[in-house]
């Protein structure tokens, strides 16, 4: 993972990393050479906007702040992404977990950058008792994210509702993705479809699951609302992570 993302290549977001240009990634060390941090930034030369990829600095804000600064000073006077897409260093999701990186947040803020909450972070351990089932579902093979796809139809064939789960790494399993069609909304479809899918996710060696919501809609979006997938996994016992964000800096 670490070669990858010093070669600015990342099997997740692909076509995005093939955008940019080589990248840099450059370390700050104390006397005795022991590295303090390190910063990897890019061009993407096809609007001319500078992209801080990743940077790790064991949160403290004067070396994040170094770096930082190093990195606009090298971009120059263009717009810089931070954090906007993800790097071959993370699971997959592009974004700042900024409650465990308080320091590098900050560092960012007064650098100029602000923020915008994309992703809610959450977990559980396995299994999670008293949850609804459903019995009526397909699974079958899907490749990209390597996993299964579940979904429910009706007896016409119609899609009612549907889900994408992780295979299990180390104990881990991921529920990418569950979504039920607006006019099967309001009839248990999802807290039942989700409750197969953590079944089957245990069944296959996962000792706890992780889920993300993409929650960045504004607040009268309903087609892109959030707010029912929230509730549902309140309900069902996850907790709350984090919240990954991305940051900009206009020129």
């Amino acid at each position: 993972m670490l070669a990858d993302a010093l070669a600015g290549k990342s099997q997740v977001d692909a076509g995005w990393w093939e955008e940019l240009d080589a990248p840099s990634t450059d370390i700050v060390h104390d006397a005795s050479g022991r590295v303090l941090g390190v910063i990897s930034y890019a061009v993407r030369s096809s609007d001319g906007t500078g992209l801080l990829l990743w940077l790790h600095c064991r949160e403290d804000q004067a070396i994040a702040s170094a770096l930082i600064t190093h990195v606009v000073r090298e971009l120059g006077d263009r717009m810089i992404l931070a954090f906007e897409f993800a790097s071959a260093l993370t699971l997959g999701l592009e974004g700042l977990p900024v409650g465990h990186r308080p320091e590098t947040r900050q560092a960012l803020e007064l650098a100029g950058f602000s923020g915008r909450n994309l992703w809610r972070y959450m977990h559980s351990p396995l299994p999670i008792a008293g949850l609804p089932h459903t019995a009526s579902y397909t699974v079958s093979e899907c490749e990209e994210p390597p996993g299964k796809q579940l979904e429910i139809r009706g007896d016409n064939g119609e899609l009612m509702a549907e889900a994408t789960i992780g295979r299990p790494v180390a104990g881990i399993g991921v529920l990418w993705w569950i979504s039920v069609t607006p006019a099967h909304r309001g009839r248990g479809l999802g807290p039942a479809l989700m409750g197969s899918c953590l079944d089957l996710l245990a069944g296959l060696g996962a000792s706890e699951v992780i889920l993300f919501v993409d929650d960045d809609a504004p607040a009268d979006d309903v087609e892109r609302s959030r707010a029912a997938a929230n509730l549902m996994y309140d309900r069902a016992g996850l907790v709350e992570v984090d919240r990954l964000w991305s940051f900009s800096r206009r020129p």
